[in-house]
């Protein structure tokens, strides 16, 4: 069974994080959010504050199979300051491993050269950050092991696509029945 990394930093976007982690859990999925800052809460961009499962250390990454970057401002900006977490995405990048980011999240994949080639998209405005990707307007991009989305009203789309490559598109569908989306 696959394991899903949520990644938090001050300022992330609450329904794009929190839609991921309820729906894959929902689906049976074991999604970790996880504090790229040490603390053991992180507060979003609008004032809520969520309850951490981790912290992120980097040794645990190889135990994941996704890693989703949550957008979000300055959440976006918080996430590529991490270090430990940049190390984490060459990680999975190199080993093909699936990473998913939503709205403004999408750049960081731009900036480490992940989206070369790859269609993409993301928050209007963030597309010249697309390095080298052919960016779409659509709700949602899957392009090999990488998945975008723009913004907070496709969270349902993004994680419904993250729980078809998972599991099925059969699955996903019937996610979205049970949630009447």
């Amino acid at each position: 069974m696959a394991k899903v990394a949520v990644f938090f930093a001050p300022g992330y976007e609450e329904i794009e994080a929190l839609t991921v982690v309820d729906v894959l859990r929902r689906a049976g999925i074991q999604t970790d959010m996880i504090s790229v800052t040490g603390e053991a809460s992180v507060c979003g961009s609008h004032g809520i504050d969520v309850k951490m499962d981790c912290m992120l250390s980097g040794r645990e990454a190889e135990e994941y199979d996704v890693c989703v970057l949550p957008g979000g401002m300055p959440g976006t900006l918080n996430l590529e300051k991490s270090e430990t977490l940049m190390k984490v995405l060459d990680s999975f990048h190199a080993q093909e491993k699936l990473v998913a980011a939503i709205c403004a999240a999408p750049s960081i994949l731009g900036h480490k050269d992940m989206l070369k080639g790859k269609t993409a998209c993301c928050y209007p405005g963030f597309e010249d950050e697309l390095e080298g990707a052919i960016v779409t307007d659509e709700a949602v991009a899957k392009d090999g092991n990488i998945i975008t989305s723009r913004a907070m009203g496709c969270a349902l789309d993004f994680v419904l696509e993250i729980l078809a490559t998972l599991k099925s598109p059969e699955e996903a569908d019937a996610m979205a029945d049970a949630l009447l989306y």
